[in-house]
């Protein structure tokens, strides 16, 4: 029996477009460029910028990286889901749950934490659900990975990886404490497991 041969002329479908927008400047790129999506074009970019100028840096990376793609596909694409990922930091309660609904009113996807991203690496390890502050966060990483906690560590996803369904199970546990959530509040909280989730909706494993 003769094989059917693909035509040449039938073209891949472009992937879908993910872009993650994230305050840090490192710490967070470092954390999500590691997911091995191959399935669809992801573009994470720091800013070093927050909260409500955030936002509005990502309207302008939006368009850019659309334009790249365009260039590299030759075509828009079919799907575009945008990512903020900031914390709440020291900034004030109206700056913090005002970007949160900006970014939402864009129709952009929040990963937020209150007070720092460093939250959800201690998830990993155990379940906090008191207000620690950013110095205490990384004295607590350097204990518990036995080593000084570096925000730029490279292998923070390698690291943690056999942890991640911990944290998200202890992320999840801590938000349902919160009724109704409100999100400069919620000290500490996170919702960064949802894009880990988002992201690993992606993840091929083979067995």
């Amino acid at each position: 029996m003769s094989r059917t041969k693909r035509p040449h002329n039938i073209r891949r479908q472009p992937p879908d477009l993910i872009i993650i927008v994230t305050e840090g400047e490192k710490t967070e790129p470092n954390y999500f460029r590691k997911f091995p999506v191959f399935t669809k074009k992801v573009k994470v970019i720091g800013t070093g910028m927050n909260t409500k100028s955030l936002i509005k840096e990502t309207d302008n990376i939006v368009q850019q990286t659309i334009q790249e793609y365009e260039k590299e596909y030759r075509t828009k694409p079919n799907k575009i889901v945008v990512w903020c990922v900031f914390d709440k930091d020291s900034f004030s309660d109206d700056d913090f749950d005002n970007a949160i609904n900006m970014a939402k009113t864009k129709g952009y996807k929040v990963a937020y934490s209150n007070e720092a991203f460093e939250l959800w690496y201690l998830l990993h390890f155990h379940y906090y659900d008191m207000a620690l502050g950013r110095t205490d966060y990384n004295d607590k990483l350097t204990e518990l990975l036995r080593k000084k906690y570096q925000k730029n560590d490279m292998y923070m996803y390698e690291i943690l990886l056999d942890k991640q369904p911990t944290a998200i199970m202890n992320a999840k546990n801590l938000m349902a404490k919160y009724n109704p959530v409100i999100p400069s509040k919620d000290n500490p909280s996170t919702t960064v497991y949802e894009l880990v989730e988002y992201l690993n909706k992606f993840i091929h494993k083979f067995t």
